[in-house]
């Protein structure tokens, strides 16, 4: 299959995915659009679809504002010629720079942290699989020695992908696992270190310490490497995704978010206020179990599947 043609199917995967969000989002949307002037009824009914859809608050405020001005400056009179506006709108607040993938191209660490049941270890190995497809040098490192059965978890997957896979018992300091993986990595002239991370949000000051405790290990044993720290959402969850991010991200800086479970939602809206509200880009998005199911988050082939 070529990439063109994984692009397309993986694009009508989540447009079936995002049914759901569509059905609710657009039909009130068409009702708005086609039976109200540009007045600040029509205004306040957007609001409270735009929020409903899990937008959220800030992301709706600064998409009406743009809209506003939109109408202002086009001198615009109808309310169906907002539709357009409203998706470009959207399409400009999502938009991920190409820059933000310098881990594919450069020698990188990346650290995969969120709750567990998520989907972070599921990622982590498709992840892998990708990179790996890509002809990149893979590493994954199981540092949530905390969870049992996160090691044998990630060791079928790292099987799958056909990528080493750095590992201690349960129970194990995960600081130690990262100095062991980074030593390996060095040492095997790896591309791409992947290193799960325990998701015990609850207990916040020992997961601060254990990510600062990896994070030392990594700046003092390789300094110059290229660092990410991903967050895993699922994006059945709603706001509940949002707080997750927001706590994760007074937890350790979080450079981006890979949103899962994509494929059934309502609440397919939850990307938007992410990248509004925190900053954080969404930069994969899954819609299945399969490895050509989670894809690079592209904001055009979203919004669309949401409008069409």
């Amino acid at each position: 299959m070529s990439e063109n043609e994984e692009k397309l199917g993986f694009f009508a995967r989540l447009k079936a995915g995002l049914t759901k969000t569509r059905d609710n989002f657009t039909k009130n949307l068409s009702n708005v659009f086609t039976s109200s002037d540009i007045d600040d009824d029509f205004y306040e009914e957007l609001e409270e679809i735009l929020v409903m859809a899990d937008i959220g608050y800030y992301a709706t405020e600064d998409i009406l504002e743009r809209l506003k001005l939109r109408v202002k400056e086009d001198h615009i009179k109808k309310s169906e010629e907002c539709r357009e506006i409203l998706k470009q709108s959207i399409k400009e607040l999502m938009s991920v720079a190409e820059t933000e993938y310098r881990f594919e191209s450069e020698k990188s660490i990346i650290m995969v942290i969120g709750v567990n049941g998520v989907g972070k270890t599921t990622t982590i190995g498709k992840l892998a699989s990708k990179f790996h497809d890509q002809g990149k040098k893979v590493l994954i490192a199981a540092a949530d020695t905390f969870r049992a059965a996160a090691s044998e978890q990630l060791e079928i997957w790292a099987k799958r992908a056909d990528v080493p896979i750095v590992a201690s018992t349960e129970g194990a300091d995960p600081a130690s696992v990262v100095f062991d993986a980074v030593s390996a990595c060095k040492a095997r002239g790896t591309d791409i270190l992947l290193i799960d991370t325990a998701g015990r949000l609850h207990n916040k000051k020992n997961l601060m310490e254990e990510l600062r405790k990896m994070d030392k290990v990594i700046s003092r044993e390789f300094p110059d490497v290229h660092r990410e720290n991903l967050i895993v959402l699922d994006g059945t969850t709603g706001q509940n995704a949002l707080v997750q991010a927001r706590e994760f991200s007074e937890v350790a800086p979080i450079s981006g978010v890979v949103l899962t479970k994509m494929d059934g939602t309502s609440k397919g809206g939850i990307a938007v206020a992410i990248q509004s509200e925190l900053n954080i880009p969404v930069k994969y998005i899954g819609v299945g179990e399969a490895i050509e199911d989670l894809q690079k988050f592209d904001a055009d082939a979203y919004v669309e599947a949401i409008f069409s």
